[in-house]
């Protein structure tokens, strides 16, 4: 399945307008707690950065945030995992202390891999909503150089989104402000 770009920059877009968000960084915590998803952090193995659980007969939701993981990480985890909430239905799994059916979606270090197309649309709906298209072309315009490569401008702006130099560096790529 290709991944629907205009879709999730639409929505992501929605999301933000209909939040009243209009600039970073974006609080994804909140923008979760508005969604109806509760958002929990707890230490887990370095390899696990995060979980979205559901439970469709009660319309729940909860992520699951690695607390040992950076906080731009743990932002980006939050992202990612409400792109699954919202993009996608999950896989069913069944637990047998209860007689229910939950739906699950694991955020680990092979979702960045870009090889399944549920992955990359949450990694794009995470870049989208922590880097939103719109609010960067706003303060690119207000730069005063536009070397993108400089440390001097590239940490400010990323700092600003509550993101790591890196992943700005990859937004601005993949937004075709910058060549890598």
């Amino acid at each position: 399945m290709a991944v629907r770009h205009k879709h999730i920059r639409a929505l992501v877009n929605q999301l933000l307008e209909e939040l009243g968000i209009q600039t970073g960084p974006v609080p994804v915590d909140k923008v979760a707690n508005a969604l109806g998803v509760e958002v929990r952090w707890e230490p887990a193995d370095p390899d696990l950065s995060g979980f979205l659980v559901r439970d469709p007969k009660d319309r729940r939701a909860i992520i699951g945030v690695n607390s040992k993981h950076h906080k731009n990480r743990q932002r980006f985890t939050i992202g990612h995992e409400l792109g699954h909430f919202l993009l996608h239905q999950g896989e069913k799994v069944h637990v047998d202390s209860l007689d229910r059916a939950f739906e699950v979606k694991l955020r680990d270090e092979d979702s960045s891999t870009g090889t399944d197309s549920d992955e990359r649309e949450a990694n794009l709906f995470a870049a989208e909503l922590l880097m939103p298209a719109s609010f960067l072309k706003e303060d690119l315009a207000n730069l005063d150089t536009l070397d993108l490569f400089r440390q001097d401008v590239l940490k400010p702006l990323a700092r600003k989104y509550g993101v790591s130099t890196e992943a700005l560096t990859f937004r601005l790529a993949n937004l075709n402000y910058i060549q890598l």
